[in-house]
């Protein structure tokens, strides 16, 4: 079900809890409304639609990739600044991202899983990340 934007700076600033199997229904719902979005956005965290639980959906080329609990697990050592927007948040804000990152995750049947990602998938993985601590950016 595509769900609206959340733009509650209050909520959105509310840390994440860690999805459990119960969560899914928020994934699948995720995964829709970034589909909806798919032509101005390309990550969306789950708070961005009213629920604080640790679940971001990201574009990853024409697919639509679903990341349960995600983690960093490792890190490029290079990092760049960028200007990024939020679909929850006006305007952009300078911050630094990590060039490439691996993630262990779960997918959106709860099963384990590993990812490496780069470029603007990894970009957007951190955005979405950065909403599970309440930051705005």
């Amino acid at each position: 079900m595509i769900r609206p934007i959340l733009h509650d700076p209050i909520f959105l600033s509310r840390p994440s809890r860690p999805a459990t199997k119960d969560d899914l229904a928020v994934a699948r719902d995720l995964a829709d409304t970034l589909s909806a979005h798919a032509d101005h956005c390309v990550g969306l965290a789950a708070n961005m639609i009213g629920e604080s639980v640790c679940i971001l959906a990201v574009l990853d080329g024409s697919r639509v990739r679903v990341l349960v609990n995600p983690e960093i697990t490792k890190h490029s050592a290079r990092t760049y600044q960028t200007e990024e927007g939020c679909l929850s948040l006006p305007d952009t804000r300078p911050t630094e991202r990590y060039e490439s990152i691996e993630v262990r995750y779960r997918d959106e049947a709860f099963r384990k899983q590993r990812g490496k990602f780069s470029g603007l998938v990894a970009e957007a993985i951190q955005h979405e990340m950065d909403h599970f601590e309440g930051k705005l950016i």
